[in-house]
């Protein structure tokens, strides 16, 4: 990561352009009920595909986008909830000291069989990319894995611990939220325990306080920051280009320190729309929302995401 990401006016400049395309996002997001449903635009755009004649609706009133954020609120408390059970055993102190004697149980019974993020990566055998990672898995020391959960669990329990609701929210920078620690090598076991697993078992444990650092997540910040350099001398922070091949993805090694203090501005800007339209997102789901707002925006551009994956469309300079 360059060094100017870190840089505070940087910071700055990325948030501000987030906040100016965020409004037309958050609108689409509540109009389709998180993407499962249709905005006015979408509507009059079928009818004039299918010739049908009609009136444009009239704009959704106050009260219905009320009702579709609550029930976007509730339904992503809903799934998020569906497989939390499952994390909280496996992100539990004693059972992971326990485990210390049997390392090995650890790594093939509860990591490969019982953690949801692991099992499916392991058993996604369409995607070719994940070859490496059960590879990976497949080789990665059962001591090694059982430490870095560990140091997961620990530092998200004293987190916890330390966590004040009256003063969380007014953090000014990154590095108020104190979590630039968790990328450093005692929370990560490359290849296998990357950014994205880790942070979706701290997610997991606590979604007042660790944002989910998913490959959708990343994706959105492009698109929200507007797709901007920044004066990054590599392009875009938020992905990594393959320049043989062509082609481009998220960036699996962008810092969580940087990607939670986007993720918690994002929540704020959530959390003054659900004022706004009488809702309410619980403090310590916060993220669970913000989450569920990432996906939408990652989903919106799902097709232009295809392409760049396999080609990329932009012109970038270094090319």
């Amino acid at each position: 990561m360059e060094d100017i990401c870190y840089d505070f006016e940087h910071v700055n400049k990325v948030m501000a352009e987030i906040k100016k395309n965020f409004d037309a996002y958050f609108q689409r997001f509540i109009e389709t009920s998180g993407g499962t449903g249709m905005t006015n635009e979408d509507f009059v755009r079928l009818q004039t595909k299918f010739g049908v004649s009609g009136k444009k609706p009239d704009a959704a009133s106050a009260k219905k986008l009320s009702e579709n954020y609550k029930a976007i609120i509730r339904e992503s408390y809903d799934n998020f909830a569906k497989d939390q059970d499952d994390y909280l055993e496996i992100m539990d102190v004693e059972l992971l000291e326990e485990m210390d004697e049997d390392a090995d149980y650890f790594k093939s019974k509860i990591l490969r069989n019982e953690c949801p993020i692991i099992r499916k990566t392991l058993a996604n055998k369409r995607a070719k990319e994940l070859d490496k990672y059960r590879a990976a898995f497949g080789r990665a020391d059962a001591d090694w894995l059982r430490e870095v959960v560990y140091n997961l669990c620990v530092f998200a329990d004293e987190y916890e611990e330390e966590y004040d609701p009256d003063t969380y929210e007014t953090a000014a920078n990154y590095e108020d939220l104190g979590l630039g620690v968790l990328d450093t090598e005692d929370y990560t076991a490359f290849g296998v325990i990357g950014g994205g697993i880790k942070t979706h078992l701290l997610y997991k444990t606590y979604p007042g306080l660790f944002p989910n650092r998913s490959r959708s997540a990343i994706w959105a910040l492009w698109y929200l920051s507007g797709q901007k350099a920044y004066d990054c001398k590599m392009d875009s922070e938020f992905l990594m280009i393959d320049v043989e091949k062509g082609i481009a993805q998220q960036n699996y090694f962008y810092p969580y320190e940087l990607f939670s203090y986007y993720a918690f501005e994002i929540y704020k800007l959530l959390r003054d729309k659900a004022a706004e339209l009488d809702a309410y997102i619980d403090p310590d789901e916060r993220y669970v929302v913000v989450d569920a707002f990432l996906e939408y925006v990652a989903l919106e551009h799902d097709a232009d995401i295809s392409v760049m994956k396999s080609q990329i469309k932009r012109s970038i300079p270094y090319l």
